[in-house]
């Protein structure tokens, strides 16, 4: 696309098109709508828009998509601050110290490829069906993100920078916290907001195995009782507040990392 300015055709800029983001999802809904009712599509397969909406506002009315999206979130929060934290720490540690790393680090890369899901079984044994083997779950799934992100942080750090550091004779535990946590913290960002969405996938694989409520639940249950309108919400409602919280990830990190 090309506009005219001072008779010379340039470049449509992304102000130019930035309806299109606004347009894009209304148009998808409506072709759906459009497909679904022109169409001999089994409504119990493939429900229309409108049956997704009205599944959800009853969900809504009785209470139970509230609860679904508090449990969810509530889990998410505390998962993701325990494998964030942890994370962190790691990182620092292995990062930092040749012979933790030297230590660790073959652990951590056997570990790491092992998604959340393939250890549902395992968690159940350590766990059962409690709060704390969904927060596990997502722990793991952010973990390892975090831990990388932290890792690579700091090895990137200005070695003249470090040199320095220690030349004025600043305390290892100083070093930390004032010196490498800081010098990192851009990379850990990047890794903070990455396990956001790995969070969410985390959280699916947490309640499809033993929750009694929550978002993937209702997915889940919904699947069983052939509800494919509540199935097809809750994935909408899944993503929206993943999106969210990205979003607020996004809109706090750019505030205290001023630097970046």
């Amino acid at each position: 696309m090309q506009r005219v300015r001072n008779g010379i055709y340039t470049a449509a800029g992304p102000s130019d098109l930035r309806w299109v983001r606004y347009v894009s999802l209304p148009v998808v809904i409506l072709l759906w709508q459009i497909a679904c009712m022109t169409t001999d599509v089994d409504s119990a397969l493939v429900p229309s828009p409108v049956d997704v909406a009205l599944s959800l506002w009853h969900a809504l009315q009785d209470g139970s998509l509230i609860a679904d999206v508090l449990w969810s979130v509530s889990r998410v929060v505390v998962g993701y601050f325990l494998g964030a934290v942890m994370g962190i720490l790691v990182g620092l540690i292995t990062a930092r110290y040749a012979l933790m790393r030297e230590a660790i680090l073959p652990i951590l890369q056997a570990l790491r490829p092992i998604p959340p899901i393939a250890i549902v079984p395992l968690t159940i044994l350590w766990f059962g069906l409690t709060e704390w083997s969904k927060y596990f779950l997502i722990a793991w799934g952010v973990f390892f993100v975090v831990w990388v992100a932290t890792f690579m942080g700091v090895q990137r750090i200005d070695a003249l920078l470090l040199r320095a550091a220690q030349s004025l004779g600043v305390p290892e535990h100083k070093m930390m916290r004032e010196v490498l946590f800081p010098g990192a913290l851009p990379y850990i960002a990047v890794g903070l907001r990455t396990s956001v969405t790995i969070a969410f996938y985390s959280l699916v694989a947490a309640e499809v195995a033993g929750a009694f409520a929550g978002i993937a639940y209702r997915v889940s249950v919904s699947h069983q009782n052939m509800q494919t309108g509540l199935m097809i919400g809750a994935l909408l409602v899944l993503g929206l507040v993943s999106a969210v919280a990205d979003k607020l990830f996004e809109f706090v990190i750019k505030r205290i990392i001023f630097w970046k």
